[in-house]
């Protein structure tokens, strides 16, 4: 059941599948890839999140010499949204992939403000004095960016909601998040980056911060 449920799922993005009777795992594979050459490249394996069989845990696979080599996480959760699953997976295979993070960017750019990585794929900084260097964000007051996944390089389905923290020049977070948002599972990655970028600009311009 759990199999046909998610080949199905697979099937309405575009994405094709099979389960591999030897090893007994579920394959999603690129749809320029022939099934008969999925493991030769980079490849995503679906299983239950759960010991009881429910919720999805999707995982990229890639070669390394004679074997695999786990490449990331591509989604899981506890629930049962099958095609949020799969719709995780087709992200994960669009070139160029897409990412929480650039949406939340794009969203950002709409207020005419940019944020900066950490370098790490796990938060952006924000200058709260939009003259502040690039590489000095860090040592002056700003605002964190960071989803619950947590990363920033997650597909956009695989979202689980932004946090936002203010920081001081040392950078420790002062005083309560000044958005938060999903408990766990996964959010609407538009709506949520659209939010939070409307939330971090009215901060920004506020006469009393």
């Amino acid at each position: 059941m759990f199999n046909s449920t998610v080949l199905e799922a697979l099937s309405g993005v575009g994405i094709p599948g099979y389960v591999d009777e030897e090893e007994g795992l579920l394959v999603a594979h690129p749809a320029n890839v022939p099934q008969d050459r999925a493991l030769y490249g980079e490849h995503v394996v679906v299983i239950p999140q759960n010991c009881d069989g429910s919720g999805y845990y999707a995982v990229a696979w890639g070669l390394d010499g004679p074997g695999f080599e786990e490449v990331a996480t591509v989604y899981e959760t506890p629930g049962d949204d099958v095609k949020q699953c799969a719709q995780a997976v087709a992200e994960w295979f669009t070139v160029p992939r897409p990412t929480a993070g650039g949406v939340f960017l794009a969203a950002l750019a709409q207020w005419g403000v940019n944020g900066y990585s950490d370098d790490v794929g796990m938060t952006y900084v924000i200058p709260l004095d939009p003259a502040t260097p690039a590489t000095d964000v860090c040592n002056r007051p700003h605002l964190s960016v960071g989803d619950r996944y947590p990363s920033i390089d997650h597909v956009p389905a695989a979202h689980t909601g932004w946090t936002v923290f203010l920081h001081d020049e040392c950078g420790a977070p002062v005083g309560d998040a000044l958005f938060v948002s999903g408990d766990g599972g996964p959010v609407n990655c538009g709506a949520d980056s659209k939010a939070a970028a409307e939330v971090i600009a009215d901060y920004l311009t506020s006469p009393s911060r």
